[in-house]
């Protein structure tokens, strides 16, 4: 089931919940070059289609402009944000990260996200540690990475009505 909705406060994660994200994005020229370009990564393989249709790897497939590894993390997670980061309090850390596929101008990306820990700090809020996969069309893994969030608890459980 793909979510959308409003079980994302911390009493609605369990450990070992899979969670599969209902967006997908399909990865377009300013989510790679414009943003490749606005922090300063001037590799060519990101921007310069002459170059890598030239490049010696072609045949492996690495004959296009390679989607920027920052632009993929980022589009990975937030693709998870509904449902992982609507109550969040504080982004804690971000650990174990993993490009495991390259990445090309329009591929289309989805998120998938594991719940690993789960710890009640006290308080109106607790730690929620996810593990997030990113898979493009063809279903390959193109990122992981873990996540650990200090999520809101929900209204009740922090005695509002």
């Amino acid at each position: 089931m793909a979510l959308t909705g409003d079980a994302n406060y911390f009493e609605n994660f369990e450990v070992g919940q899979v969670l599969k994200h209902a967006r997908g994005k399909t990865m377009c020229e300013q989510d790679n070059v414009g943003i490749t370009l606005q922090v300063l990564n001037t590799a060519e393989a990101h921007f310069n289609e002459d170059v890598m249709q030239k490049n010696p790897m072609g045949r492996d497939g690495w004959n296009s402009r390679l989607q920027f590894g920052g632009v993929t993390i980022s589009m990975i997670i937030g693709l998870t944000m509904q449902d992982t980061g609507e109550n969040a309090v504080r982004e804690m850390k971000l650990d174990k990260i993993r490009l495991k596929a390259p990445v090309f101008h329009g591929d289309t990306l989805y998120a998938y996200s594991e719940v690993l820990d789960k710890q009640d700090s006290g308080g109106d809020a607790g730690i929620v540690v996810f593990k997030h996969y990113g898979v493009n069309q063809k279903d390959q893994v193109v990122f992981e990475g873990e996540r650990t969030v200090l999520i809101k608890k929900q209204p009740s459980a922090r005695g509002e009505s």
